[in-house]
């Protein structure tokens, strides 16, 4: 049996990488998707392809560090299928940097991005699905959430948050689910927008190993395909050759 099948599953960050990996396979296995980013072009391609192919997907431009926009998407969600299951709030951003080159621009844009991402998708689905009964909230975090490298304090920082307002959430709520998904090095966008050119060196070394976004895919389906009385709290899903 299935746990997946007929779900409605909202997905931020969902036009690349991870995001659209876990679209794809989420839609193979019968849930019905709604695709949020910035790059509506990529979430038309997207939400085509799955329809194609025979799933359900819907989409619609979100932007995560702005409130009414995260609101909309929750809206939209359910206002497209009538009702909201899980919320993957996937979107994030890795622009590392030593701290004496004191980006405080990108430090700053992690913050609105990875840690008032979360917390939007928090605000705008926790009155849906405590009135529901019913809800799974997955949030990416990292990695970084465990182990904190050089150039990389203020993501790991933001990651860290990410797994602490996660856990906190869970401990809350006798009837929503929570779980945190933390992936190791992973070949995705994340990082395109490093500006340090000792930083981008040091990702691409680390990249040699990288998974690919369907490993961290699986991991997403895992938790969601789990009876409703289990709540997987954390995955966390690195190469087997690494050593972070």
């Amino acid at each position: 049996m299935s746990y997946i099948e007929n779900k409605v599953v909202a997905i931020t960050g969902a036009s690349s990488g991870i995001g659209e990996a876990t679209a794809r396979l989420l839609a193979e296995n019968g849930a019905q998707i709604v695709l949020g980013a910035r790059r509506t072009d990529r979430l038309e391609k997207l939400a085509a392809e799955i329809t194609g192919a025979g799933g359900k997907a819907v989409f619609t431009k979100l932007d995560v560090t702005n409130a009414a926009s995260v609101q909309d998407f929750i809206d939209f969600a359910i206002s497209s299928f009538g009702k909201l299951d899980v919320l993957y709030s996937n979107a994030g951003v890795m622009p590392l940097s030593m701290m004496t080159s004191r980006k405080v621009d990108e430090w700053n844009r992690m913050i609105d991005v990875n840690i008032r991402g979360v917390l939007n998708g928090i605000a705008a689905a926790l009155p849906v699905f405590e009135q529901q009964g019913f809800g799974h909230f997955i949030n990416t975090a990292s990695i970084g959430a465990h182990v904190v490298v050089p150039t990389g304090a203020v993501y790991c920082a933001t990651k860290y948050a990410v797994w602490a307002i996660s856990e906190g959430l869970r401990q809350e709520s006798e009837t929503t689910r929570v779980t945190t998904i933390c992936p190791g090095v992973v070949e995705t966008e994340l990082g395109h927008d490093i500006t340090e050119e000792t930083s981008k060196g040091a990702l691409n070394a680390f990249r040699k190993i990288a998974l690919s976004p369907d490993a961290i895919a699986r991991g997403v389906c895992y938790a969601i395909d789990q009876p409703d009385d289990v709540d997987v709290n954390e995955v966390i899903i690195r190469p087997t050759r690494s050593a972070f």
